[in-house]
């Protein structure tokens, strides 16, 4: 169980949509957590959280990707051409 204080005017609005609406206030600020919990995971998804780190350490060379059977490929004829 948990019990908050609300403002003056949190608790006016908090009363006023619960007799509009005909629903309990505990069942108005459950939904509202629902919503805020939504939106917390959306604004922290893991590509969010990590988002400052992508690409901090590459190499500049933006083909690696595509071309790694190449660069492999010469790499190893140097290691065994010596």
């Amino acid at each position: 169980m948990i019990s908050l204080r609300l403002s003056d005017d949190l608790d006016e609005k908090l009363n006023q949509i619960s007799k509009n609406e005909k629903i309990s206030k505990s069942e108005i600020i459950k939904r509202a957590l629902v919503l805020y919990f939504d939106d917390y995971q959306k604004k922290h998804s893991a590509y969010d959280l990590g988002a400052d780190l992508f690409g901090k350490y590459g190499s500049g060379n933006g083909s690696l990707s595509q071309n790694y059977k190449q660069i492999l490929k010469g790499k190893l004829r140097e290691k065994h051409n010596r």
